[in-house]
């Protein structure tokens, strides 16, 4: 794989002197048009051995390129900030915007390599990561980023020869360190891993560019070349639209089954039952997280409903409950223009919470497969490709601890009805109720097909969902208490099974 790299490849100086002026004035020209248009994200991974001239390239492309519209990303050792996320929190927190350029030194592929070569992970756990990574870069590129990954090589003999130049001159010897020795000792075993994440991650979507990396003028102007034509052409694609990508249909039902109509909405409780419960399940919330082991736990905790079910009502007695200082509530509206010009998922993870804290979604990441699906905000195939997206994303935060409790609030529609009269009517809950809620209310059985298949399709072991009837919301807000304590006690209990030497012992990002 890495034979082509080494072949000795080099430009002579004049050449090299002679084209880069042209070069570097196609790119400006082409990155201002980039930024004008504003139509998607350019996201550059700069890979490779040490030595191979990884930090000069980033160097040389800020130098040659506008800063304004370019991002620089040098991930290294993640701080305990990061180490408190699933590891792709970082990198979400990264991704440029519309219009812009991220080049990233370091990346998703940085410590999953990391470990396997000093053996902190076995092939599995590489083997899942390298899954991550492709799913995550396509699902870059359907959210329409462009992405272009470079692997810098170095043959052993070369890297030992560049190591040795840079140490002997007093002013680059800062640039060698008794680690790059090390990982020089071990090359093989690196030259093995890359080998197998570069064959199996270079995708159609996203593939690797190995480049040699001996000869800086070859390197540089290979590198300047590739990105000029890569934005270059995605420009000219874009301004033809694409076709229409037409996604397989959900399984329809022929046995006439909804799931909706299953649960038992005349369920109710009295209101002096209804006092003693709550103060009940509320305590023991309460009591819950302020346990030892909830600081290596966080709570995701997302509400979804009909309009009207009683989702605030339910969110103010879960933090009734919860000391103000580790909760936070997220209400989520249409996206901000900030927000448009990143990915779907963007915006839900960057409100990840740190180890400790609980963090609830007032309406979530499902929009795109409820709100976006029925109003026709996005293409099929965007919210066909949604359900995937959301089990990844959700597996992704129970895999660090992130205990994710999901609700669907059910209510009749006439409920609703009687419900929508009554804030109408009443001066303190007139703002509750829009035009936008009776339009809504006009799409009430396609909007009843889509949370079917939402809770089809994204119920999973992992992060199951919880139906619950709200025709009386007494009973809704102690079913959704009584479930909270239930998963969390669970998971408190899951984590002092696997021992105190887990829940002491600080683990790398795998």
């Amino acid at each position: 794989m890495f034979e082509s790299a080494e072949l000795g490849h080099k430009i002579k100086k004049s050449l090299y002197e002679q084209e880069v002026p042209t070069l570097r004035e196609d790119l400006l020209n082409t990155q201002t048009e980039l930024a004008k248009s504003a139509r998607f994200p350019v996201i550059i991974l700069i890979g490779g051995l040490d030595g191979a001239g990884r930090g000069a390239t980033v160097n040389l492309l800020n130098e040659w390129m506008d800063p304004r519209h370019i991002q620089t990303h040098a991930m290294g050792e993640p701080s305990d900030e990061e180490l408190d996320r699933p590891m792709m929190w970082r990198f979400w927190r990264a991704l440029p915007p519309k219009g812009k350029i991220g080049l990233f030194l370091g990346s998703w592929y940085t410590w999953p390599i990391l470990n396997r070569v000093n053996g902190v992970t076995k092939e599995a756990d590489l083997e899942q990561s390298m899954e991550r990574a492709k799913r995550l870069e396509k699902m870059l590129v359907d959210e329409g980023a462009l992405v272009i990954k470079f692997w810098l090589h170095l043959s052993k003999e070369q890297q030992e020869k560049r190591l040795k130049s840079l140490e002997k001159n007093p002013l680059t010897r800062w640039k060698v360190t008794d680690r790059d020795w090390k990982r020089h000792k071990a090359y093989d075993k690196f030259q093995e891993v890359h080998e197998n994440v570069i064959r199996h991650t270079s995708t159609a979507e996203a593939p690797w560019l190995i480049v040699e990396g001996a000869d800086a003028h070859y390197r540089n102007l290979t590198i300047g070349k590739v990105i000029l034509k890569a934005i270059q052409d995605r420009l000219e694609q874009d301004k033809t639209p694409p076709p229409k990508v037409l996604a397989p249909p959900l399984m329809p039902s022929i046995d006439n089954l909804h799931l909706l109509k299953t649960l038992d909405m005349t369920q109710a409780i009295d209101k002096d039952k209804f006092k003693l419960k709550l103060e009940k399940y509320q305590g023991k919330l309460n009591s819950l997280t302020r346990d030892p082991k909830f600081k290596y736990l966080s709570v995701i905790g997302v509400f979804e409903g009909n309009d009207a079910a009683g989702k605030g009502g339910s969110i103010r007695r879960i933090t009734g409950a919860l000391d103000a200082r580790f909760y936070q509530v997220i209400p989520i509206a249409a996206p901000t223009e900030e927000e448009r010009a990143q990915p779907y998922l963007w915006r839900f993870w960057r409100h990840l919470p740190r180890k400790g804290r609980v963090t609830i979604f007032d309406r979530s990441w499902y929009g795109r497969v409820l709100v976006e699906r029925v109003e026709g905000f996005c293409a099929e195939a965007d919210w066909m490709r949604a359900y995937s997206e959301i089990n990844d994303f959700e597996a992704q935060m129970v895999r660090h601890n992130l205990l994710v409790v999901k609700f669907w609030l059910a209510i009749t529609k006439d409920e609703q009805l009687r419900r929508f009269e009554d804030r109408q009517k009443t001066g303190f809950k007139s703002f509750k109720i829009t035009e936008e809620d009776w339009r809504n209310r006009e799409k009430w059985e396609q909007y009843e097909h889509a949370v079917c298949d939402m809770v089809d399709r994204t119920s999973t072991m992992l992060a199951p969902w919880t139906l619950v009837e709200a025709n009386d919301k007494n009973f809704a807000r102690l079913k959704v208490l009584k479930t909270l304590c239930e998963q969390i006690e669970a998971k408190l209990e899951a984590l002092r099974e696997e021992g105190v030497d887990y829940l002491d012992k600080p683990k790398k990002h795998r």
